[in-house]
């Protein structure tokens, strides 16, 4: 047995809010999720919102930004993009076998996906999705871009990622990177739907549909409180004693500090980094850190997998 749960909403809040309870609830069934948002940004969990989008042309143009649970870099969406997410309990977890569904559902309209990179899936020499991830103790979430007929030269109108990205994948902008699937097959985003759904029937079983019914209001209407908020979707950019960025093979990395007597008062590390776990831990082992090279590099850099690197990026600014 599974469950599945389409969004008939369109409001990125309300989804991703929707996707934060389902994980939360902790399903024992595998649970397919899939949802549209209408004219949004979605940054990653520690990405500086400032930096990766234009945040006052995307207002200006009525679209809202929103800031998803998992790392990864800036996506754009709108209604010609499919998100689908997995909530599997641990024991069921396979990301292959997830990724899977996807390609198995494409090639039921004579196309071939395959993955590329660190979190991509490729098709007829474009990407069409990047995927991120969250672990939990009782499950993990896997969770996805499905470009179908999407209006991509949003992309480069509203995201702003730095050149040094850009040139370490060997492209000129956002928009030669990605490619909508119906530039290769007849697919919309209702029959893609439906390829999903019996891909995922066929892997894991009978699916039984949930409803509002299922969902806690009160709950819900918190985590909406949350992700429409503007302290969690734009955040405190203000830091500005220290400010230094680099970008390593797993990704993007930029601090801000505030330096009081001699110790990191605060700060905040942003990244498109996948592990968010990593980078949150590295952000609260340097609160109150003196900041001397011996000090940065006992809080840090033994948190695997990034704390060495950053560490060294920290240090060369003192």
């Amino acid at each position: 047995m599974s469950l599945f749960y389409v969004s008939r909403c369109h409001d990125p809040w309300r989804n991703l809010a929707l996707e934060e309870y389902l994980f939360l609830s902790a399903p024992k069934e595998p649970l397919l999720y899939l949802w549209l948002n209408a004219h949004t940004v979605v940054i990653g969990q520690n990405q500086n919102a400032v930096k990766e989008c234009r945040l006052a042309l995307l207002d200006a143009e009525g679209g809202k930004l929103a800031r998803r649970t998992t790392g990864g870099g800036a996506v754009y969406h709108d209604l010609g993009n499919l998100n689908f997410t997995f909530i599997m309990p641990t024991g069921s977890y396979d990301i292959s076998k997830q990724l899977d569904i996807i390609v198995h559902a494409l090639s039921s309209f004579g196309l071939k996906a395959v993955p590329s990179g660190r979190n991509d899936l490729t098709c007829g020499g474009g990407k069409f999705s990047g995927n991120a991830f969250r672990n939990g103790s009782e499950v993990c979430m896997h969770h996805g871009t499905l470009l179908v007929n999407a209006d991509v030269s949003n992309m480069t109108r509203y995201l702003s990622p730095s050149r040094s990205k850009l040139a370490s994948r060997g492209v000129d902008s956002v928009r030669s990177r990605v490619i909508n699937l119906s530039e290769l097959a007849d697919i919309t985003t209702e029959t893609l739907k439906m390829a999903v759904k019996d891909a995922f029937s066929e892997s894991y079983g009978s699916m039984r549909e949930l409803s509002s019914a299922d969902f806690d209001e009160g709950t819900l209407e918190k985590l909406y409180e949350k992700h429409s908020s503007y302290r969690w979707r734009v955040g405190d950019c203000s830091l500005s004693d220290i400010h230094v960025e680099s970008r390593f093979a797993w990704g993007d990395a930029e601090i801000l500090a505030s330096v009081e007597r001699g110790l990191i008062a605060d700060m905040k590390l942003y990244s498109d980094a996948l592990d968010c776990d990593c980078i949150e831990l590295i952000s609260q082992a340097l609160v109150k850190c003196p900041l001397t090279c011996d000090d940065i590099r006992h809080r840090i850099e033994g948190i695997e997998p990034y704390g060495r690197e950053i560490a060294e990026l920290l240090i060369g600014t003192i």
